[in-house]
């Protein structure tokens, strides 16, 4: 595995993912660069942005067992990572796995289910293991989470813990699609009300796990400069002294954020890291790590705004 091979990758899942989603390229390089970081993406976008048909193009292209749970105000614990029942016929406990035994697990609307049930997430999220009654189960090297959230309807919602929102690499925001690809949403899907089925687009396989695992010891070995490092810890400690924000990023977003620059250049086919790379991740691994100042939200500056300021403001290496 080299890093051409790692291109070519790459190349190829936009080319199959794009035979059913129109537009939404950076969530898509976001995606892939969570899966190869062993990181997990939050999307948020109003409904009808293809944030689920995206996921599934994602699974698919890559022949990954995929999962989807809808997040509900009922939704329990058990019914996400499973629960161990009493069998009749044996006399013994039995596991009933929940479906986060999974490799891409779509957690739909998660911010409709209660804090106890996003909870459960955490440790899957974190450890690729979950716990069930004292005994841990492993989830495997494939294991992501990609969940979504709509963001003008805050009725019934329960909001996600800083804990939680920690856990993700990548908050991206999706955006409305440009007049010409929405025509072209519009002349492919046009014709139907529903879904459309995956196996009526011919998406190939273009990769897989053991393919991914492979990239993953490549992208180990990409060059980040001591300046450039210099540069991430600059921007994390930034959020932390600026006046808008009340909470800045952690040091794991130094680590991730670095983790995921090295990502980003393996699929650009470089085998170092360069200041543009941190500035264009900055605002999806930053964006719900760090919270507004009371000030700040009555002055109408955002999150994104702020990091945007930060970013502009701390010297880059040359």
């Amino acid at each position: 595995m080299d890093l051409e091979t790692v291109r070519v990758i790459s190349e190829k899942l936009r080319e199959q993912v794009r035979k059913t989603v129109i537009g939404q390229d950076l969530a898509l390089d976001l995606m892939l660069i969570g899966l190869l970081s062993e990181g997990h993406i939050l999307l948020e976008g109003v409904p009808g942005t293809a944030k689920t048909l995206l996921a599934q193009s994602f699974a698919a292209s890559l022949k990954m067992q995929f999962g989807r749970v809808q997040f509900t105000p009922d939704l329990m614990p058990g019914d996400v990572i499973g629960t161990n029942l009493f069998n009749f016929k044996t006399n013994e406990f039995s596991l009933v796995k929940g479906p986060i035994f999974t490799q891409i697990l779509l957690a739909d609307e998660i911010n409709r289910t209660p804090p106890k049930t996003q909870a459960a997430l955490l440790q899957a999220m974190h450890e690729r293991t979950v716990t069930i009654e004292s005994e841990t189960h492993d989830l495997g090297a494939g294991f992501m989470v990609i969940a979504t959230q709509n963001p003008i309807e805050q009725q019934g919602t329960y909001p996600l813990p800083e804990a939680q929102l920690d856990r993700f690499l990548f908050k991206h925001v999706l955006d409305y699609p440009s007049r010409e690809e929405e025509r072209e949403i519009v002349k492919r899907h046009g014709h139907r009300v529903t879904m459309p089925q995956l196996q009526d687009f011919g998406l190939e396989q273009v990769s897989n796990l053991d393919d991914l695992i492979a990239v993953r010891k490549v992208i180990e070995g990409i060059t980040i400069s001591d300046e450039i490092i210099d540069y991430i810890v600059d921007l994390i400690r930034a959020t932390r002294e600026h006046p808008s924000l009340s909470v800045g990023a952690s040091p794991r977003s130094a680590n991730m954020l670095t983790r995921a620059a090295r990502s980003f250049a393996a699929l650009d086919g470089r085998d170092y890291v360069i200041p543009d790379d941190i500035k264009t991740l900055s605002l999806p691994t930053l964006r719900h790590r760090v919270v507004l100042a009371p000030g700040a939200e009555i002055e109408g500056l955002t999150a994104d705004r702020v990091i945007r300021q930060i970013v502009d403001q701390v010297a880059a290496p040359r």
